[in-house]
């Protein structure tokens, strides 16, 4: 099932009544249109991790620009790619590696965009898991955001843990089981839910 943020927003707002005045208060949500290629999508979250927007929209175009066209290079071509080459585009060596597992990956056939699709949740999170540099969090803003599925909670996201306290009055940062129980009305409307907590707080959405 894709993400409908209409019928989500009438689940969520009919379900739990903070969440029908977060909806209420944030009004329509838009997400942005997934990227051309799931191999894209996985290396511009890479290059974003633990940078500021600004510094990692730089040294992603400065990588695409290395292959010298509009379209994203194949897998098979980053791993030609000199890493000397991609340091100078700005990437740390522990990125390059982590590019270069994940070229390795989609060039071997053990990831591709046929799969990544048809997958259940878990078994993304598992394959993807899978690549050095990619964690859990990664890829649950992967499936949210480029596959798009409707029922992703990421426990761990500190934006979504601030605003759950906020919200629903915790005295400290919930648990993952706290999350889990407090988002169980959500469901399976629970990626939705993320993306009304994040606005809420006005909170720069994650780079999926």
């Amino acid at each position: 099932m894709a993400l409908d943020l209409a019928r989500a927003a009438a689940h969520l707002a009919a379900a739990d009544p903070v969440m029908a005045a977060l909806v209420e208060a944030v009004g329509p949500l838009d997400v942005r249109p997934p990227r051309p290629g799931h191999f894209e999508a996985l290396c511009r979250s890479i290059v974003y991790q633990q940078l500021s927007g600004r510094a990692a929209g730089t040294i992603f175009e400065r990588f695409r620009a290395l292959y010298g066209r509009d379209g994203f290079p194949a897998p098979a071509e980053v791993l030609a790619t000199p890493p000397e080459t991609l340091r100078a585009a700005g990437l740390s060596r522990q990125k390059i590696a982590s590019i270069l597992s994940l070229a390795s990956h989609f060039a071997s056939g053990e990831l591709d965009d046929a799969n990544l699709h048809r997958w259940p949740d878990e078994e993304v999170i598992a394959h993807l898991q899978r690549v050095r540099g990619i964690g859990r969090w990664t890829a649950e803003m992967f499936l949210i955001f480029q596959l798009q599925r409707p029922d992703v909670l990421p426990v761990n996201d500190l934006g979504i843990n601030r605003a759950i306290m906020r919200r629903y009055g915790l005295p400290a940062m919930p648990k993952p089981a706290e999350v889990h129980a407090i988002g169980a009305p959500w469901r399976p409307f629970a990626s939705a839910a993320c993306l009304y907590l994040w606005r809420g707080e006005d909170t720069a959405l994650p780079a999926g």
